[in-house]
């Protein structure tokens, strides 16, 4: 009596791992597949629905650092001006340029993006925080002419003329400026 109950526990427990096998095998590739489908769909959508820069108004705004060694920060507010909702998420992309020189801005560490969708003529914001270095020292300061922005999902730039003074430079290739995440602005 015990080698049947063995033989059927052994038979038992063979079409059970071969079952579970086949089931995992084929929901594995079934998910997998509808799963990345899915992901791809939703990859799209969101680049066919992200803020255009054409789509947009800017108005920008300062609290200029008075002198050398002081924090200023430069406000650029963007308005939806497309006939449906857009959407924004993560950092824009910032370029100071002088002259000949470009100096591509970090980050805020701390920032945590949120993601954004605008209905038309709704705002939203990024901050630039910057040092104001000394005038005339091109060693220590960068005399910026304008700044030239993309947003996330976008291939167009927007641009805006610096008129806050140089920025501090913490060496050769980086100024002491950073950039904040889109949030959301207005009431």
């Amino acid at each position: 009596m015990r080698a049947r109950p063995i033989a059927v526990s052994a038979l038992t427990a063979l079409v059970a791992t071969l079952a579970l096998t086949a089931c995992d095998d084929e929901g594995s590739g079934a998910k997998g597949n509808k799963g990345n489908k899915k992901a791809d769909s939703s990859a799209s959508a969101a680049r066919s629905t992200a803020c255009k820069a054409d789509q947009v108004g800017q108005e920008v705004a300062a609290s200029e650092a008075p002198a050398a060694g002081d924090t200023g920060s430069v406000s650029v507010t963007l308005t939806n001006r497309s006939g449906g909702d857009c959407t924004l998420e993560g950092f824009p992309r910032v370029d100071l340029n002088a002259g000949g020189t470009t100096w591509s801005l970090t980050p805020e560490e701390s920032a945590k993006p949120e993601k954004l969708t605008l209905k038309p003529d709704e705002t939203t914001a990024f901050t630039i925080t910057y040092v104001r270095g000394p005038a005339g020292d091109a060693t220590k300061g960068a005399a910026v002419k304008t700044v030239k922005f993309g947003l996330p999902g976008a291939g167009t730039d927007l641009s805006f003329p610096w008129k806050y003074g140089e920025v501090a430079l913490l060496s050769e290739s980086e100024p002491d400026a950073s950039v904040g995440p889109l949030q959301r602005a207005g009431d």
